[in-house]
Parts: structure tokens; C-alpha cells; sequence
């Protein structure tokens, strides 16, 4: 299994868990878990999935679903597990 989390950050719209996901599902990327919440009108998620399947690499992954997120207006990032762990141990 290689974990990676992804977050999207942005003003509340119709469509970005869509988006996202249905960029996930195209590139067989396996949603683990997903917390979202939206706070005065402005929208944010974390995800933790699974890239083994993906038929691309991480850093392709990473630069396609920023794409993704500029597209449907939101912020995304992608990290994967073992370097954000590293992030918040500091």
C-alpha cells in the first residue's frame, strides 16, 4: 500500500468532491478515508488514499490533481504519507 494525503482547500462550490473524486476513480486511486467540512462558506477535505493501483507515478499524480483543483477553483495538495508524518513530528 502507498498512502497519500490529499487536501483541498476553497470557497464552497457545487462539484469539487465530484471532481476530485471522479479524477481518483479515472486513475485508479483508492479513497482509505475522507473527513470534509465547510466552515462559513469556505470548503475543506483531507483524504488518505492509496496510489498502488495508479498507473502513473506519484509525481504525476501530485501535478495533475493540482490541475484538477485549479479547475473546479479549490487548492490542492498531495504529499505522500511518510513525508507529511515527518512535517508534523517537527
Amino acid at each position: 500500500m502507498e498512502k497519500v494525503i490529499i487536501t483541498v482547500v476553497g470557497k464552497d462550490t457545487v462539484g469539487i468532491i465530484a471532481g476530485v473524486c471522479t479524477y481518483l476513480a479515472e486513475n485508479h486511486i483508492n479513497i482509505l478515508d475522507i473527513s470534509q467540512t465547510i466552515v462559513s462558506g469556505y470548503f475543506n477535505m483531507m483524504m488518505i488514499v492509496d496510489i498502488s493501483g495508479a498507473d502513473i507515478r506519484f509525481g504525476d499524480i501530485a501535478d495533475q490533481i493540482e490541475t484538477v483543483g485549479s479547475d473546479i477553483g479549490v487548492i490542492i495538495k498531495c504529499q505522500k504519507e511518510e513525508i507529511f508524518d515527518s512535517m508534523h513530528r517537527i
